[in-house]
């Protein structure tokens, strides 16, 4: 330790102790937990705000509905560098800092996977030195949090605002005007601190005349229509009626708008020139909810009476960028023009004239804005008026350009590009599995927190017993905890030395949690047959289903419902258990991730953008079993056939199945007495007995009759690879290399490689 490092520490923990005798009168000891998380919170806000800001003649702006970025305490103290001092300070004076950690609310602004990715990318921005700073909107509840009630999922407010927390309200508010109202948009930020690095800011708009009070108690619902008061209550709110969808288009309004207005200020401010706007700038639109920002950054160009209308189109349009991350059609969003006519009519001529334009220059219908039944699409305004179209994942690039996209594909072949996703290793390894990144930086360095190619070196100990030992006993210690987790939470006692199956992730039918319950049935009634496993097994969900989607919603009932069916039956509970964690989030991902010995990653070949799951579970010795589908293709690539599973029809098979409409699910349930068996027993007396009629009823006709993402096309060959999968686990020897191997070979899937490509093709910063 050098002796700068160690007067700094000194330092802290002086400051640390003056600051918690000024701030209560007392010694560090005689505090509780959470006057020591406000102190802890001070101190940490404190040294961010003194971090260097990144800064650079060029700028990114990543706008975003979502930025799911958890509990930021630990995150924050490891990359200030002071997480291993402040946790001395702590054990002296007998207090544990991962006691302080748990009272930290985790803020509710993401869903899923788009939303962690956007967080992990502030991350790594921050972390390479880049100016760049996020856009979004503070929801106040945000998605919402999940109660389970009678094997259902009911849906309550999620309060996570506090008044001493990491949100800085400034003096900085825009006007946003709506077709039948103005609002005042009030800029809130959120210091991004760098590992090691310089700082940016997380910009999160919001609006005062917002009321909590509004939404009914243990509920989410509350009047849409009540828009200054309900504006930025939660994300996404619930869009099937036409009041829902407004709603929404007033939200993404607000947020383009109130970001408009401040990357134009910054620019300003800074006296660049606008007609250069793109060598100052670059606004990455993250998904299609901030596409709105093209018209708006044009209408306020021409309407400040600076700009023609062909310069404004012409800087904007270099100074836009667009991620593309689904292919599901659904999520591609497409608004009725009468919609937007009331919410926003000033930005529709805008809208009409970029169509035009677009009509001028093709004549296939399938690339212009607005539709023949009146509905924009904003993935073509995106794709037509920003310079650069990236896919998330090699796989999912190669299917937008040769399927989805494939029209514009023809028109702008140079626009588009790959930038497979990536996490952060900070929050993903050495924030939440912290006996696993001590062990490897034992053996490495810690070389691999800036440079993740450099967990490459873990390969030299592939054959090294003590060292592989050492990874499963880690390994061990974290089911043993995750099952401390599960009895506290959810009631239910596990066997750490059972194998621990683990799919979490937002619940959708393309991501197949159905296929995951139906091979769960499947080993029940194997069990109940007297065929046992050699080891017992643990299968854990955790997924949210937006409140509007029935099927999903249905999905949940029938893997709750198999939890009380299979806990409770003294036949099978000693060889199988099934869990569905209570309110999944980032917090609890940060316990099952580090605890996972098969990552559940069965998405219909072709559906999946990239997934980011599948990374955190492998960086943390988690063995894939997965399909051909988005990051899967890519870590299969780098691990080799043995140390991953893959079922499952390819993607090419899936898109000619839909394209000649030719797959009939019935088919297969007829052909396999397996599938007929699994199926069935969705509305068996046992289930029946357990749960509701209507809901089993309606997921048992849906498979049987509708199957669109080909859950029983793919079911018997999954559950050949899992059972295999089972199998492979006793040979230890074997499966330690596994987990070896895909440790060692995440190194690629770190958000910084991601971003610097970012950097190097899109942005230019």
């Amino acid at each position: 330790m050098t002796l700068e490092r160690e007067i700094m520490e000194l330092k802290l923990e002086s400051q640390f102790e003056e600051l918690v005798q000024a701030m209560y009168g007392k010694a560090i000891e005689d505090c509780s937990n959470e006057e020591l998380y406000v102190a802890v919170l001070r101190l940490t806000k404190g040294m961010m705000h003194a971090t260097e800001p990144n800064e650079g003649p060029k700028k990114v702006f990543y706008i975003s509905a979502e930025f799911l970025i958890g509990k930021l305490l630990a995150n924050n103290l490891i990359n200030l560098g002071i997480y291993d001092k402040l946790n001395e300070v702590f054990d002296k004076h007998g207090k544990s800092l991962s006691a302080i950690e748990e009272i930290e609310p985790e803020p509710s602004l993401g869903n899923g996977g788009l939303g962690r990715l956007a967080a992990c990318f502030l991350d790594s921005i921050a972390t390479l030195g880049l100016p760049g700073d996020g856009i979004g909107l503070n929801y106040h509840f945000g998605l919402f949090k999940q109660v389970f009630k009678n094997h259902k999922q009911t849906a309550v407010q999620n309060e996570w605002l506090e008044k001493e927390g990491w949100l800085k309200k400034t003096d900085i508010t825009f006007d946003v005007h709506f077709g039948d109202r103005t609002v005042v948009s009030r800029l809130y930020d959120l210091d991004v601190v760098g590992y090691q690095s310089g700082t940016g800011q997380l910009h999160l708009f919001d609006i005062e005349s917002v009321d909590e009070s509004i939404v009914k108690e243990g509920t989410i619902d509350f009047d849409k229509e009540e828009i200054e008061k309900n504006l930025t209550l939660f994300l996404y709110p619930d869009d099937s009626d036409e009041a829902g969808n407004l709603l929404r288009i007033y939200q993404q309004y607000f947020m383009v708008s109130s970001g408009a207005q401040l990357i134009l200020k910054e620019l300003k401010e800074q006296k660049n020139d606008l007609r250069h706007m793109y060598d100052y700038a670059a606004i990455q639109i993250n998904d299609t909810h901030p596409t709105m920002i093209i018209p708006e950054l044009i209408r306020i160009l021409v309407e400040d009476k600076a700009f023609t209308m062909d310069e404004a189109i012409e800087v904007v349009s270099k100074t836009c960028a667009y991620t593309n991350h689904t292919i599901l059609a659904e999520a591609l969003e497409k608004w009725p023009l009468k919609y937007l006519e009331k919410v926003v009519p000033q930005l529709v001529p805008y809208i009409k004239e970029l169509d035009k334009r677009v009509r001028k220059k093709y004549k296939d219908e399938s690339v212009y804005i607005i539709d023949k039944d009146d509905r924009v699409h904003m993935a073509h305004i995106d794709i037509h008026y920003g310079y650069s179209v990236n896919g998330v994942a090699a796989i999912h690039t190669e299917i937008l350009k040769n399927t989805e996209l494939n029209s514009f594909y023809k028109i702008y072949p140079e626009k588009f590009n790959n930038k497979t996703n990536g996490i952060t290793f900070r929050r993903w390894l050495l924030s939440c599995n912290i006996p696993l990144a001590d062990l490897i930086s034992e053996k490495i360095g810690m070389g691999f927190a800036k440079n993740a190619d450099e967990l490459e070196k873990l390969l030299e100990y592939k054959d090294d017993q003590q060292f592989l030992d050492a990874i499963d006993a880690i390994k061990l210690e974290n089911k043993k905890a995750l099952a401390a987790v599960l009895k506290e939470k959810e009631g239910i006692e596990v066997d750490p030395s059972s194998i621990f199956d683990i799919q979490i992730k937002r619940l959708h039918e393309y991501k197949r949690q159905q296929m995951n319950a139906l091979y769960i049935i499947h080993k029940y009634l194997e069990i109940k047959g007297g065929k046992k496993p050699q080891r017992p097994i643990t299968f854990i969900f955790g997924a949210k289903a937006a409140p509007a989607y029935v099927i999903a919603q249905d999905i949940i009932h029938l893997i709750l419902c198999l939890s009380e069916l299979v806990n409770k039956d003294p036949d099978v509970s000693p060889y199988m258990k099934v869990i569905m964690v209570e309110n999944y989030n980032v917090s609890y991902a940060e316990k099952l991730i580090p605890a996972c010995d098969i990552s559940e990653q069965i998405s219909l070949a072709s559906k999946e953008a990239s997934g980011t799951g599948n990374m955190k579970f492998m960086l943390n010795g988690a063995i894939t079993l997965g399909t051909s589908d988005g990051a899967n293709v890519e870590i299969h690539e780098l691990v080799g056939d043995e140390n991953i599973y893959i079922f499952g029809e390819k993607s090419e098979t899936v898109i000619e199945h839909y394209a000649k409409a030719d797959y009939v699910s019935k088919d297969y349930y007829k052909k396999s007495p397996v599938i007929k068996q699994a199926v069935d027993f969705i509305i068996s007396k046992p289930l029946l007995a357990i749960g509701d009629k209507e809901n089993l009823n309606r997921l048992y006709k849906e498979l049987l009759n509708k199957d669109w993402f080909m859950t029983l096309l793919d079911l018997e060959d999954y559950i050949a690879c899992k059972d295999q999968a089972f199998a492979d686990y006793e040979d230890r020897a074997s499966w330690k290399k596994k987990m070896l191997v895909n440790i060692a070979k995440a190194g690629f899937f770190s958000s910084d490689r991601t971003i610097r490509q970012y950097n190097e093709e899109i942005w230019k910063l």
